[in-house]
Order: structure tokens, then sequence, then C-alpha cells
């Protein structure tokens, strides 16, 4: 692989953190590394490969044709800042905020399921939202063969998807709510100690939240399949780390459960835990610190025959984020698409 300077926005988040850990134990070869973030994040020192690396501050200077890759992985209002200079100057950019996902000239990928449209790009890469990936890779094999028709899905997203402050918040809440106090943190709509809250984001006009529609409408993007109906009821739940949902499927044609089993099991980065017997099947726990989408708890969806159920869980800070990334990284590189965006 290629040596590239790579440039980070949001190096100071739980995102931007775990980005450069798995750089690391990818061996990716990074010629010059630098960290930017928000003013207040400034001046923070990070250590890469032994190297101790000061965090600047992001202007819209911050960026020239030496930063070959730009992750940014900050609000959405920074990335539409931000991204649009960093490609004017040649950079290959990642963004992980919803700012680009749905621009049609924008591709969002994961590379396990849609690699090729990574060749259409014009220097911005999307990836997905972290609840959007697991559950694509899990049904992207079926759909290949048997596309899909209709979609139920409902999340139980860690905190840690809402960022470190969250992170904080459950733990300050949970201590005060085991010490008989309610001392609510702020970082969620409600409390979240020992409580289940049905709003991520802000509602839409239908009812629906923007989290709720990111998952419908980058679903189809990623697919390449504009009319599958999809409805999704997304829920912050007190966990740490590790997002988990239920998802019932539909297609064009009834399929068997052991179809079904044998397509997801053949999925990369998808590991079937599933045995009723024996009591497995894959809880956020499981998912928490590597880097892959476990499927558990299949089984024919009684409600629609010919139709499946299925529970998946995976890391929301890792493959939902920075894993996802350097895979995209990898594979442009692969592809010789990132020197490209220069050209």
């Amino acid at each position: 692989m290629e040596t590239y300077n790579i440039t980070v926005v949001g190096a100071t988040g739980l995102v931007g953190r775990e980005f450069l850990k798995v750089l690391d134990e990818r061996r990716i070869p990074v010629g010059r590394l630098r960290l930017l973030a928000s003013k207040r994040s400034a001046g923070t020192v990070i250590t890469f490969r032994g190297q101790a690396i000061t965090v600047e501050e992001t202007t819209e200077e911050s960026f020239g044709p030496d930063d070959h890759i730009v992750f940014l992985s900050a609000s959405g209002e920074a990335s539409r800042r931000f991204a649009p200079i960093a490609r004017a100057a040649g950079c290959f950019v990642i963004d992980d905020s919803s700012a680009f996902r749905m621009d049609p000239s924008v591709p969002l990928v994961i590379p396990e399921v849609n690699a090729d449209d990574l060749e259409w790009h014009e220097g911005i890469v999307s990836q997905p939202n972290c609840t959007t990936t697991p559950m694509v890779m899990a049904l992207a094999p079926i759909h290949r063969v048997n596309p899909l028709k209709r979609i139920v899905v409902a999340t139980y997203q860690a905190v840690a998807g809402a960022g470190a402050a969250a992170v904080e918040g459950l733990k300050s809440e949970t201590r005060a709510a085991l010490e008989g106090r309610r001392e609510p943190s702020g970082t969620q709509k409600r409390e979240i100690a020992f409580n289940a809250v049905p709003q991520i984001d802000a509602f839409a006009e239908d009812g629906y939240t923007k989290e709720e529609l990111k998952m419908a409408n980058e679903t189809r993007k990623i697919l390449h399949a504009p009319d599958i109906a999809i409805s999704a009821t997304c829920v912050r739940v007190p966990t740490l780390f590790g997002h988990a949902m239920a998802v019932w499927a539909e297609f064009e044609r009834p399929i068997s459960l052991d179809e079904a089993r044998a397509l997801i099991a053949s999925a990369p980065g998808v590991t079937l835990v599933d045995d009723p017997a024996a009591e497995r099947y894959p809880t956020p726990h499981d998912a928490t610190g590597n880097d892959l989408v476990l499927v558990g708890r299949l089984r024919a969806d009684t409600a629609h025959p010919g139709g499946i159920a299925f529970w998946t869980v995976t890391d929301s800070i890792r493959k939902g984020a920075a894993t996802n990334v350097v895979q995209i990284i990898e594979e442009a590189d692969r592809r010789d698409l990132i020197r490209r965006a220069a050209r």
C-alpha cells in the first residue's frame, strides 16, 4: 500500500481517536499525520506510533495538496464548511457526517457491499450512519440474489454514538441514580440511565426522526434499490458501546431459513452467532472493540411467510465509523483512486 499524508478533523473525539488506533492496528503506512479539531481542543497532545502530535485548530487554510487524505469526523456543519475546501485542494476526502450522504455526486460506501461506487467519486466519499452499516451488511448477500422488498427495524443504540460527552453522561447519571439521585446530564433528549429514549436526532414532519430517515434513505442508496419500503424506530439505550437492532425483512420471493442462513454466513465481515438450543446469540458486549457484524436470533417471520427476522450488533465506533473509513482508504488505494483526487 502507498504511503499517504493523512489529516484528521475531529481528532480528539471518540471516532477520531479510534481511527488512529485502527490505522495502527491495520498497519496503514502514514507519512505526515496532522490532527485538527475545534479551537477549544487545539493544543491537545495525542501520541501516534510513538510520536507526540499537537492538535491544531481547523481553519479554512488548513488544507493543501500535501494533505493526501482528509478524514472529517466532526459536525455536519463542519463537514459542509471544510470538505469542499479540502476537495478543491486536491485532497481525497472521507466524511463521517450526514452532510453528503444523500448527495447524488458523492458515493456512500461500505467496502464489503458497494466498493465499486468508489470509482465515480469526485473528491468526497461519505460513509453511512452507524446503524445503516450492520443492517445492510447482513442483508446485502440475500438482496443480490433475491431483491429486498420491505424492511422493518428497531434499533437499540449505545450512547457512544452521541460522542464522548454522552458516554460520560451515562456514567454520571448511573452513579447518581444508584445513590438515589436524579441528575440529568443533558446529553440525551431524556435521562438515559436505566431508561430508553425513542428519539435520536430531531423529528421530521412525518413523525419519523432524522436518524430513522437516514437508515431508510442510506440503505436504498447503498443497495441501488430506491423502491425498498423501510420503516425504522431508533432508540437510545443505556449501554456504552455497541449498537443492536431487531430486523424484519421481506424479499421479492419467499426465502427459506436455510438459504438465508447460508447467504448471511457467506457475507464478508459478518459472523453468525446463532444457536438457540445453546442460548447463543450476540450482545453489545460481544461486539465492543472488534470490527465484526454479529448476527443471531435468525428465524422465519411468522407474521409474513417467506420473510426473515434477526438480531444484529456491531461496535458503532469501529465498523460503524472508524474501521469503515480505514477500509475505504485501503480499497481506494487498491483501485488507485486516492491520487486521482489531486489530478
